[in-house]
């Protein structure tokens, strides 16, 4: 069959992506799903840094690559042994698909599957098969997903079946920005009800994490960022104290308004300095926990002797140690209670013609969550 998708053909492409067009929105080839695959009609896809870094170059992926991974939709169609997922269902696309084989996921830890790894560096999807093609060119997945489409082609393994009768731009919130911003406090820190936390880097994963904190029963939310129009809306989701991240005393002040710093920092802004600060501002004995994705050349600077004398614990955290299965459905039933507002992190919409244009608004940092629309 054939599908429109928003196709990447080099990268890095130079800024403005209104004007350099990274993307081409391209009619291509799509195969029928294979064993253990199913084909979803894209009702909602976010945009997301993961995304942004790919076109940047900070990431590189083979192209050209049908380019989307945070998506929610509709199933069309089944491969051959898909048992537990009908045409009809509803589901959250996860950007790591888990074999259940490997020794991370026989440790209950699929964010860390060895084939699903390897299956995104390829450009595949876990069986390692690509499904798009544009006449005699192969055309790659990005993260097994390609969610920038009419229609993809995704692992079993790669998708949530959902009972809830959620809008599709909602759902696909939950496919990235919720399961990594919320995942890393509640999977990655365990925070428990009446500890401190920070989050450096207000973007959508970040302000995920922030709304997880107030799920958690934090009493003392830190937000930092460089943008006070987003220190302004964390003050709104729940943060009890925000701070710019320029001031050069953020970290002494954070520290002093926190009596010696917080129980956990978690880092969401990919950036070394970012997790320079969440470490300054961690107190002795706590948790300093990075969930956004540097530039793979970057390297970070700690002093060595406050790991041992002050009992200091780092730890990364790739898609909030989330399993899929389980946390997509519990985050969402939090949703639906009130406890998780999400919904207030989507910024705009708009149609896969725009996709340029919104990707010039995310990088600029003048959206959280723009979500394209099917």
């Amino acid at each position: 069959m054939k599908t429109r998708a928003a196709v990447l053909r080099k990268s890095p492409v130079e800024r403005p992506y209104a004007h350099t067009r990274p993307l081409s929105i391209e009619t291509i080839d799509l195969a029928p799903p294979g064993p253990d695959e199913l084909l979803v009609k894209i009702g909602a896809a976010g945009l997301c840094h993961s995304d942004l870094s790919v076109i940047n170059g900070d990431r590189p992926r083979p192209v050209p690559m049908a380019l989307g991974h945070e998506a929610a939709g509709t199933v069309e169609a089944v491969g051959s042994g898909v048992r537990d997922i009908s045409p009809g269902d509803r589901v959250v696309m996860s950007f790591m698909p888990s074999c259940g084989h490997c020794l991370p996921c026989a440790e209950g830890r699929p964010a860390l599957c060895v084939p699903g790894a390897e299956a995104n560096g390829k450009g595949t999807l876990l069986s390692g098969e690509r499904r798009l093609s544009c006449g005699e060119v192969t055309v790659n997945h990005h993260l097994g997903v390609s969610g920038f489409a009419d229609y993809a082609v995704v692992s079993r393994h790669s998708a949530v079946k959902i009972e809830a009768d959620l809008p599709m731009v909602e759902a696909a919130l939950f496919g990235c920005a919720v399961l990594t911003g919320v995942g890393a406090v509640v999977n990655t820190c365990r925070v428990r009800p009446g500890e401190s936390v920070a989050v450096i880097g207000l973007g959508g994963v970040g302000l995920a994490a922030l709304l997880g904190a107030v799920a958690a029963g934090a009493e003392r939310i830190v937000a930092i960022d460089l943008a006070e129009d987003k220190l302004k809306l964390a003050r709104s989701l729940g943060a009890t104290d925000t701070f710019l991240a320029a001031d050069p005393d953020a970290a002494e002040n954070i520290r002093q308004a926190t009596r010696g710093g917080v129980d956990h920092a978690i880092e969401a802004a990919g950036s070394v300095r970012a997790f320079e600060l969440a470490y300054r501002i961690t107190r002795r004995g706590g948790l300093t926990v990075s969930a956004g994705l540097a530039h793979p050349s970057s390297q970070i600077s700690i002093p060595a002797v406050s790991l041992v004398a002050e009992e200091r614990s780092v730890r990364g955290s790739y898609m909030g140690s989330c399993v899929p299965a389980r946390d997509i459905p519990r985050f969402i039933a939090l949703y639906e209670r009130g406890r998780l507002p999400v919904d207030r992190l989507l910024s705009s919409t708009g149609p896969l013609e725009e996709i340029n244009e919104a990707f010039d608004l995310l990088d600029q940092g003048r959206v959280i969550r723009h979500v394209i629309t099917f």
